[in-house]
């Protein structure tokens, strides 16, 4: 059974120690292009499964994802969790669906092309897939930089959209964090409810 890590908050700790990733991403963005055909959809659950236990009250990570590499998070919901908490974390549901989505396509077109640069350039040299043996037959670091250069070039404008959603999705967030910690703040002085939906 895969397992995942617990953490606290945002960005949260691993057990026993710092958590090395915090999921990037989003969901409704103006740059998200219609998902490949191979690739899966960002409702599909990515956690092999795993379920924190009832009683848990800390967000938790789980494995990397096959198709995206991101690892996924579970986030807990405060039994008395205010309107800007909700807020808070349903933004960054959101961000690690739309983060989710975006990888998973991307690393599916990017294997796709691959595949086919590949084969078109050993058909070019008169050679199969597989040699007698049956290893596959791998292009130089020369050859394979011309595929990386070309795929880069042609998503340029893509990864570009996707980046500056990226950093306005994580101002919001940080934004959003900073105030969640002022209204948790107040309420642990015993100040009055302050108005946080504004």
């Amino acid at each position: 059974m895969a397992t995942a890590a617990r953490i606290r908050g945002f960005p949260g700790r691993w057990r026993g120690g710092r958590a090395a990733v915090v999921s990037r991403g989003r969901l409704s963005s103006t740059s998200a292009e219609g998902p490949a055909k191979e690739a899966p959809s960002a409702s599909e659950n990515r956690t092999s499964g795993f379920r924190p236990p009832s009683d848990s009250c800390h967000d938790w990570i789980g494995p990397p994802d096959q198709h995206s590499n991101l690892r996924p998070i579970i986030f807990y919901i405060p039994k008395h969790e205010s309107p800007l908490e909700r807020r808070l974390r349903e933004l960054r549901q959101e961000t690690q669906a739309w983060n989710q989505q975006f990888w998973a396509n991307q690393n599916v077109l990017f294997k796709k092309e691959k595949e086919e640069f590949v084969r078109s350039r050993l058909k070019a040299k008169g050679l199969e897939l597989r040699d007698e043996q049956g290893q596959r037959v791998t292009l130089d670091a020369e050859e394979m930089a011309e595929f990386y250069k070309a795929f880069l070039s042609k998503n340029y404008k893509k990864q570009l959209f996707y980046n500056r959603d990226w950093y306005k999705r994580n101002l919001t967030i940080t934004f959003i964090m900073g105030r969640v910690a002022l209204e948790r703040a107040w309420r642990r002085l015993g100040f009055k409810k302050i108005r946080t939906e504004g």
